[in-house]
């Protein structure tokens, strides 16, 4: 597998770190909360696991909290409830729950593991690694999470970095607002990486499992150039353009800068879940949101982008860069309706082996 790249969100719990500034994303886990309660109620097999001593469920690319307590705990109260409705549960049978939260070696897992909830009703494992390659031993798992994390690309597409390809990437961040070139680019790259994620979980789940993603992206109707997070990247992209011209970064470096997401529709996700033939898709949905107001939107674009921007340019132009981005929010967001379609929800089963 080719060498890939992490972008974790800030770690600690400092003023600018994703604990502290992860509210947008905490609104989609929300949203799906009674879609994923839905699904284990009436999708979830139990009659497959009926001599189960202990469920093992995983949240991939879980961060440092506490967005990734709030979702395990309500997956697990559900199981148990689905369990109870249909008399497996007694007062002399208990069932365990395992509970593997994953993301990259490079995430901060000291404030994860610091910041569990004291009363859980689980244990508590940390899986480090990318999730676009395997993770568990085979048919180990029951149920996959994951949230605001499949959009990101194992790495930034080879062509938006090379002058001499057709898809070079000079004067922008993201495809957002980019040539067609630029676009395809990213597209290909996020179909395999996707492709291998499918691959990987296929195994990795017992037949009947669950998977539920959650992610940024935006409906079929709509153009990517539309979506609101592509909006936002593209934004950003522009405040570092503005700082290049006035001489306070090179435009060098911002040429060479691209930000390694990709924002998908569910018609592209349905293609790739199709074409892998693994899972069946039990749901889809976009989640409408409250519009963020700038200075969340703001914080939570620094909380998750401020390691790779201080990477490539220094920790010296954050707060400049982040209090024009801040400014401009305010023109962006103006132009929403209350409601933002910004999330997508994707529930797929793991079929049975011919």
């Amino acid at each position: 597998m080719e060498e890939m790249v992490a972008a974790p969100m800030n770690g600690g719990s400092g003023l600018y770190s994703y604990t502290r500034n992860s509210a947008l994303q905490r609104k989609a886990i929300e949203a799906a909360e009674e879609l994923i309660n839905k699904a284990i109620a009436e999708k979830l097999e139990i009659n497959n696991f009926l001599s189960l001593k202990t469920f093992q469920l995983a949240d991939l690319g879980c961060s440092v909290g506490p967005n990734t307590f709030l979702t395990v705990q309500n997956i697990v109260d559900a199981v148990e409830l689905k369990y109870q409705s249909q008399g497996r549960l007694h007062s002399q049978q208990f069932l365990e729950f395992q509970v593997f939260f994953n993301d990259h070696m490079s995430n901060d897992f000291n404030q994860l593991f610091t910041s569990l909830p004291p009363e859980r009703r689980y244990f508590a494992m940390g899986v480090p690694g990318s999730f676009h390659g395997r993770l568990f031993p085979k048919a180990s798992l029951h149920f996959f999470h994951s949230s605001y994390a499949v959009q990101w690309l194992s790495r930034v597409p080879k062509e938006v970095v090379d002058k001499t390809s057709p898809a070079w990437n000079k004067g922008s961040i993201h495809y957002s607002k980019a040539s067609d070139e630029v676009f395809r680019a990213y597209e290909a790259q996020y179909v395999k990486d996707m492709e291998r994620f499918l691959i990987a979980r296929a195994e990795e789940i017992v037949c009947g499992g669950l998977l539920a993603l959650i992610f940024p992206g935006f409906p079929n109707e709509k153009h990517y150039s539309e979506a609101f997070m592509n909006r936002a990247v593209h934004l950003l992209g522009s405040c570092l353009v503005e700082m290049a011209k006035k001489g306070m970064i090179s435009e060098e470096k911002v040429d060479s800068f691209n930000i390694p997401t990709f924002h998908a529709s569910l018609q592209l996700v349905e293609a790739i879940v199709k074409r892998n033939g693994c899972f069946s898709i039990e749901m889809m949905k976009s989640l409408p949101q409250e519009k963020p107001n700038p200075k969340i939107l703001s914080s939570t674009m620094r909380a998750s982008s401020e390691g790779m921007i201080m990477q490539h340019f220094g920790y010296e132009i954050l707060e400049e860069l982040f209090d024009l981005f801040c400014k401009k929010c305010e023109e962006l967001l103006s132009n929403f309706e209350p409601e933002i379609e910004s999330s997508l929800f994707v529930l797929l089963k793991r079929k049975y082996d011919n």
